[in-house]
């Protein structure tokens, strides 16, 4: 896929499965809710999940958005090679929050939601995905194919 349409699959989708080292050397895998910030990938968890701990010890991950999982001429995705930025002041938290609930419920950001979400930001962290190596597939491409 273009650049174009990775950032197009990636507002169309909603969650992603995050792939962290787990703690006995294996995979972890987890599904997150993200946001799309200038081209780079954002989501929240709490601070003290496994894989916060495990992006803690190792900063790297593989994510992992994917579609069309019914028919193979339909599936498409995109696998990310990331590191990830631990965010935990306030501030970017609530934003990321805020960002996530007007992107997944339709809230509108004010006053209230923002108290809300920093009351909530204390106990979570914000993960910025900064991309090293991308791969996509888009099977629509192939032709008609069908299986």
């Amino acid at each position: 896929m273009s650049d174009d349409e990775v950032l197009a699959f990636l507002d169309e989708e909603r969650v992603l499965t995050c792939a962290s080292a787990g703690p006995r050397g294996w995979p972890h895998l987890m599904p997150l809710w993200y946001l799309v910030r200038d081209g780079t990938l954002w989501a929240w968890t709490y601070g003290k999940s496994q894989k916060v701990l495990n992006l803690e010890r190792d900063p790297r991950c593989t994510l992992q958005i994917e579609a069309g999982r019914d028919v193979y001429h339909e599936l498409r995705g995109v696998m990310l090679e990331c590191e990830v930025q631990i965010h935990r002041d306030l501030e970017t938290v609530a934003g990321v929050g805020m960002d996530l609930a007007t992107r997944y419920g339709g809230a509108e950001p004010g006053a209230d939601m923002r108290q809300t979400f920093e009351r909530q930001a204390a106990k979570r962290v914000a993960l910025r995905f900064d991309e090293r190596h991308r791969a996509s597939w888009d099977h629509r491409k192939l032709g008609s194919a069908t299986y």
